[in-house]
């Protein structure tokens, strides 16, 4: 393949990355272009514009001092704590899934063993158990964080034993002729194969961790993202409300996005992405 050729392919793959990005930020804008004539038109105050929206939430977030870059108070009580009880229960969740779902994925009986009590308590609706991790940790951060990892554990483990349990005969007859010790075979061999699956329960966990994240708080929380929507929508600031909601879909795109980013450097080796790329 010469210089040329390969720099074409690279030019036409630019273009066309451009392409997509351009069309699907101008449906977007045909689609708020629809929301903002259709909510004038109804005249409901349940359902402001988007331009009252807008000038609600640059309010409510960067009418701040210029030592805070603008942002407000409110940004650091509310949204920054919820941020961080999300990331956090989902890192530990993940963690868990992982090792926990290697490690029976590997073995040859476990889950014979846990997972009928697997299929029982994946099948709990996890905002049910809110009541019961305020009564453990109280009305705290401890609440909203086993909130999160009970209910986004479950992907990251599952998947994690359906990718440990896949991988190649060939990989593992030859790793035991050549007697590979345990901790090399597990995370130079068996990690790799399970990735891809592990990713994508990584992927639905992270949106099942931001959902959980507001529904804990809309139950036992004195502040946060779904506190302050809780309070918002009982107090009628309408225009108030649906900025924490647009920020929501904001905060869900860009998590998305950078996971989708990260999972596409990390998984480049694979045969199909190479092909695809």
């Amino acid at each position: 393949m010469t210089a040329a050729t390969l720099s074409g392919r690279v030019g036409r793959r630019a273009a066309r990355g451009a392409a997509t990005v351009l069309r699907n930020w101008l449906l977007f804008a045909i689609l708020v272009v629809v929301w903002e004539f259709a909510a004038r038109a109804g005249g409901s105050k349940f359902f402001p514009p988007p331009t009252e929206i807008a000038v609600a939430a640059a309010k409510l977030w960067f009418t701040g001092p210029a030592s805070q870059l603008f942002l407000t108070d409110t940004v650091f009580v509310n949204v920054v704590p919820s941020l961080g009880r999300m990331l956090g229960g989902w890192a530990l969740a993940a963690v868990a899934g992982i090792v926990l779902g290697v490690l029976i994925g590997r073995s040859a009986r476990a889950l014979d063993y846990v997972g009928p009590l697997f299929a029982f308590f994946r099948s709990i609706p996890p905002p049910t158990l809110i009541p019961v991790f305020g009564v453990l940790f109280g009305l705290s951060s401890g609440m909203q964080i086993g909130s999160i990892i009970f209910g986004a554990v479950w992907p990251v483990l599952l998947n994690s034993v359906d990718g440990a349990r896949s991988v190649d005969q060939v990989k593992v007859e030859t790793a035991r002729s050549f007697r590979t010790p345990r901790g090399y075979w597990l995370g130079m061999v068996v990690l790799p194969a399970a990735a891809p699956k592990i990713f994508a329960g990584l992927r639905v966990s992270l949106s099942i961790s931001l959902l959980l994240m507001v529904i804990s708080e809309l139950v036992g929380a004195y502040h946060g993202i779904g506190r302050s929507l809780m309070d918002a929508q009982q107090n009628f600031e309408f225009p108030t409300m649906w900025s924490w909601l647009v920020l929501l879909g904001i905060l869900g795109y860009v998590f998305n996005m950078i996971f989708l980013a990260a999972e596409r450097r990390v998984l480049a080796w694979q045969p199909t992405r190479l092909g695809r790329d």
